[in-house]
């Protein structure tokens, strides 16, 4: 493809595989980025500066001619397993659409992720739509690349975090049969370079690549290797039983796979997904790592403060996620709030920036104080560390029993808690400007370990929700005072 100011439409950017593509995309020097969203706002934090953000939804084809005009190239990276109701039409009928403005717009080159699996077989309602959905986007007329793959390991992707969370979880585990289906993982830095090597790719015709890592393993395997890395022994039991739907539901009790999108995943492990056409290997450079790289991979992006992208990130993927006390992802759990207020993005900031030391934490700072001296007695920092400055903050520096981790003017605060507690815990501001005048995010996270943390989480959590929702209601205040105070001034 001639690269030159040519312009690149990438759909799914909210999600797993498009949130870490995006970036990838955004240093091609010579290449136009456009992101199409149904909710621009939610993406404009991410993007870098030149990268243009369009609103769009493949359910509705009226939005999308705008949103294709002038692209050259297009990724459609897009499905709708999370969603209610029958995901197959759903699926059929944005390809439909995204297909006929393709074709209307003079796309030149679709470029699609599929799912491996044998048309032979009886495949499952999902890869039997990933197919479909390839078909239908080549039904355009326009260049169609279908890069076929199967599980994806990599921090935060659906299939990781399920291992993750059965192995983490259960030092005993019942198997059903779909455990010792065949498949042939990828790396997602694999296919990523897949995906952003094909620009370059010089063929004229529509193509399918079948692509995964170079060793064909169950689902058993991959569990037992994760063990082996984390040093966890685990033991696996065979049982012919577990239908797909209690096999959904026992998935939705132990792992962050909600019921809904566990039915849909585990009736399609029942399918071998493993490469049977090598094609790939002869067009492309990519040389895929092997599991045991990619889990390793994987593990060091894991345990660093957040991963990436996940695949719970996507919208079409959020709804039906949430649990009482939080949003749980693997062990994670991640509660968050928001609140519009008609300041700047300056003043919203300010009273954030200089929160903790002698200005306190703006609601209960008596239960503050006695939270301190609880952590003091079990032998933590307590809260007599205060704060260096009432006004600047630094990273690395502290504010009482937490540590700033991250901190950018008048945008984002994220402190890392250096208390006593049964896990790893972040208390972390984000500010966006939007019409209104600016949206103040205040999220808690959490990292739980073994019974002691949830227990731990889920004991405070009324209070710790009471606090959390006070404090953000008063920084809200403040946020406006100021704001009042600079237009008085």
């Amino acid at each position: 493809m001639n690269e030159q100011n040519s312009l690149v439409l990438l759909t799914g950017a909210t999600g797993y595989v498009g949130g870490r593509l995006l970036p990838l995309l955004e240093r091609r020097q010579s290449l136009r980025v456009r992101c199409m969203a149904r909710c621009p706002e939610n993406i404009a934090p991410r993007v870098a500066e030149g990268t243009e953000i369009v609103r769009g939804d493949v359910l509705d084809a009226g939005s999308l001619a705008s949103a294709l005009e002038n692209v050259d190239t297009a990724y459609y990276l897009i499905h709708s397993m999370g969603a209610p109701g029958a995901f197959e039409q759903q699926d059929r009928d944005a390809a439909k659409n995204f297909a006929q403005a393709a074709r209307n717009a003079g796309v030149k080159r679709i470029i699609y992720l599929g799912g491996l699996g044998d048309d032979d077989e009886n495949l499952s309602t999902h890869l039997r739509s990933r197919h479909e959905v390839g078909e239908l986007l080549r039904d355009s007329g326009c260049q169609v690349i279908e890069f076929r793959a199967s599980i994806v390991i990599g921090s935060g992707s659906l299939s990781f975090e399920l291992v993750r969370a059965l192995v983490q979880r259960l030092p005993v585990m019942i198997c059903p049969k779909w455990v010792s289906v065949q498949t042939q993982p990828i790396a997602i830095e694999d296919l990523l370079q897949y995906l952003v090597e094909v620009l370059d790719w010089d063929g004229t015709q529509s193509r399918i690549f079948e692509i995964g890592g170079p060793d064909q393993v169950s689902y058993g395997e991959i569990m037992g290797e994760y063990a082996k890395q984390r040093n966890l022994r685990r033991w696996f039991i065979s049982v012919p039983v577990l239908t797909p739907r209690l096999s959904s539901l026992w998935l939705g009790l132990v792992t962050p796979v909600y019921a809904r999108v566990g039915r849909k995943l585990v009736d399609s492990l029942r399918n071998p997904t493993v490469v049977k056409n090598t094609s790939a290997s002869d067009e492309f450079t990519v040389r895929p790592r092997n599991l045991a790289e990619a889990i390793k991979r994987a593990m060091a992006n894991e345990d660093s403060d957040f991963a990436d992208t996940r695949w719970s990130d996507a919208l079409s993927s959020s709804r039906g996620v949430m649990t009482w006390g939080g949003t749980r992802f693997g062990n994670r759990i991640v509660d968050s709030r928001s609140v519009t207020v008609s300041a700047t993005p300056e003043n919203a900031f300010q009273p954030i920036r200089r929160i903790g030391g002698k200005q306190g934490w703006y609601y209960a700072d008596f239960l503050w104080t006695i939270r301190g001296w609880i952590d003091l007695v079990c032998g933590g920092v307590g809260r007599r560390r205060a704060r260096r400055d009432p006004e600047n903050v630094q990273v690395g520096e502290v504010l009482d029993w937490w540590r700033v981790e991250d901190y950018q003017p008048d945008r984002r605060l994220r402190l890392t808690a250096e208390m006593k507690v049964p896990g790893r815990a972040w208390l972390e501001f984000d500010v966006q400007p939007c019409e209104a005048g600016s949206t103040i995010r205040q999220t808690a996270i959490f990292d739980p370990v073994g019974v002691l943390g949830l227990a731990y989480w889920y004991g405070i959590y009324p209070l710790h929700a009471m606090v959390f929702r006070g404090m953000l209601r008063r920084i809200a205040e403040a946020a406006e005072k100021c704001h009042r105070d600079c237009m008085t001034n």
